[in-house]
């Protein structure tokens, strides 16, 4: 049963990139440029939405399923407060579109924005290196040193 869950998290992953991909290279005004930004939007984001809650449904069973190996690495640790990080800036975006989608739309989009789409990206890159970092905890170290797995 582990192997399909983990491949099911590894789809999940793999939507999630996808979908967070196409809003930033859109926010950047690289690709898709033939739709407003809350067009994009509205066509990705129930996508990484779901994709989200499929990750954090499969991740909860792979951590239930041999709490040590995660629970006890830094690695987990730190792709937890990274997947946290973006989840809220996706919500924050959402929030700001959706208030700003007419500037927006015309292409008026903030510098700032455009900056955070593209760190928004790299972080989920940092989030799939820490999430293959967990099976070699040893580079870390160990949160708890004297416990077993």
């Amino acid at each position: 049963m582990l192997p399909t869950i983990q491949s099911v998290h590894i789809l999940g992953i793999a939507t999630a990139v996808g979908s967070a991909f196409m809003i930033a290279m859109r926010v950047m005004g690289w690709l898709g440029a033939d739709q407003t930004l809350g067009q994009t939007a509205r066509r990705y984001g129930p996508w990484l939405t779901g994709a989200l809650w499929l990750l954090l449904l499969t991740g909860g069973l792979l951590v239930l399923a041999e709490p040590p190996r995660a629970l006890d690495t830094v690695s987990f640790w730190l792709k937890m407060a990274l997947v946290a990080l973006v989840a809220m800036v996706a919500v924050v975006f959402q929030r700001s579109m959706r208030s700003q989608e007419p500037a927006w739309g015309a292409g008026a989009v903030p510098a700032g924005v455009r900056w955070t789409a593209a760190a928004t990206f790299l972080v989920w890159i940092a989030i799939i290196i820490l999430g293959r970092l967990i099976a070699y905890d040893q580079i870390w170290g160990r949160v708890f040193p004297g416990l077993k797995a």
